[in-house]
């Protein structure tokens, strides 16, 4: 087994108290001494502080100097318009592979010379390769690895880094700047995977432990772990990598659709072109065979990753199974989310979920299970 790596912020999560475990190949924390419950709920009140360094942030170069060349050659790797992206803007996507599953969902920046990515922490390796394998004849990508990543979430989010980074409450969601300022050059998106109102947060590592401090000098900063993290983005109905969505699931069937533009699509200014775009297409003009759904478990229990759904109480094969399920610590009953088929995924249809050999009933449910809060 390969030893584990560790952010720039290890140590103050081991002073601050926090339970390390394995996580895509690094020590991370996964609760402090607040417990999982009560992070969650104090990012939904004030502000949460996560280390996210683990992701891969990637600069995408192009040679020409032309950040259309870029933009045209992310666009043949993803289903949604990169070409149209402004500068100062940042968009959600999807790399795909030939047969319409996702290689990994990632966020796509225009800092105007280049293309900013930021990507999961299991998949980092691999897509840098896949982008570099895409790229090479028109662009340079890099792997940034001198930089920290750290996500500010919550309704006091604003408050306390317009203390420190003036000018961000200005911002939009998905609206990306540069400040600079005494903790150096902060490339700061006004984004997050919480549903709540927040910014990511990019600072030079050597910076990154005095950057931390600060933030949580604020009364209303507490620091989160990766278990809260999880049933924050659960609430929010936001696909986990590896879980809800991979290479055997289609973004049409993820209910990613909202996430494919116009242009991209049937009949659109650069429609297809992308991998997997014939079976993509024909999924959205025709819908796909199963989706992605909430599931309400009727149960006090949540219904776990693997969970598998039936149709019925008695008898007949499953039809589906949970991705994602924890307790939801805002809402205050167990909450999942599954794949079905489309004649059984509208809101209100009852399922039955087996746990310990026995089937309990599941009510499927509209995403997300609490309203999301960007600034818009």
């Amino acid at each position: 087994m390969s030893e584990l790596k560790r952010t720039a912020l290890y140590d103050l999560h081991v002073e601050m108290g926090a339970r390390m475990v394995p996580f895509a190949g690094y020590e991370m924390p996964v609760q402090y001494a607040l417990g999982v419950m009560k992070e969650h709920l104090h990012c939904r009140a004030a502000a949460g502080l996560f280390d996210v360094s683990h992701m891969g942030q990637v600069i995408v170069r192009p040679l020409s100097g032309d950040l259309a060349d870029a933009a045209r050659g992310v666009e043949r790797m993803v289903p949604v318009d990169v070409l149209g992206l402004k500068q100062g803007r940042q968009r959600y996507a999807m790399f795909t592979d030939t047969a319409g599953g996702i290689l990994d969902d990632l966020m796509v920046a225009n800092r105007g010379d280049h293309l900013f990515l930021v990507v999961n922490a299991a998949c980092k390796a691999a897509d840098i390769a896949h982008l570099r394998a895409s790229l090479s004849d028109s662009c340079e990508v890099t792997e940034v690895a001198d930089r920290a990543l750290l996500a500010l979430q919550g309704p006091a989010a604003e408050t306390v880094l317009e203390a420190i980074a003036p000018g961000v409450a200005a911002m939009r969601f998905m609206d990306v700047v540069t400040l600079d300022g005494p903790f150096g050059a902060l490339w700061i998106s006004r984004s997050g995977y919480t549903g709540e109102d927040g910014f990511e947060v990019s600072v030079p590592g050597d910076r990154a432990l005095d950057f931390a401090r600060a933030l949580l000098a604020e009364a209303a900063v507490q620091p989160i772990g990766l278990g809260a993290r999880d049933s924050l983005r659960l609430e929010a109905g936001l696909c986990l990598y590896g879980n809800d969505i991979d290479t055997t699931t289609t973004p049409v069937e993820a209910a990613l659709s909202w996430a494919i533009q116009k242009a991209r699509r049937t009949d659109g200014a650069r429609a297809g072109g992308f991998p997997g775009a014939d079976r993509i297409l024909r999924e959205l003009d025709a819908g796909p065979a199963r989706l992605r759904v909430g599931l309400l478990p009727q149960t006090r229990a949540p219904m776990r990753e693997g969970t598998r759904l039936f149709a019925a109480q008695e008898g007949g094969a499953p039809i589906g199974a949970v991705t994602s399920g924890a307790f939801g610590p805002s809402v205050g009953v167990p909450i999942s989310m599954g794949y079905v088929p489309v004649d059984l995924a509208a809101e209100g249809t009852k399922l039955w979920g087996e746990v310990r050999g026995k089937r309990l009933p599941v009510d499927v449910a509209a995403l997300p299970f609490r309203p999301s809060t960007y600034k818009r």
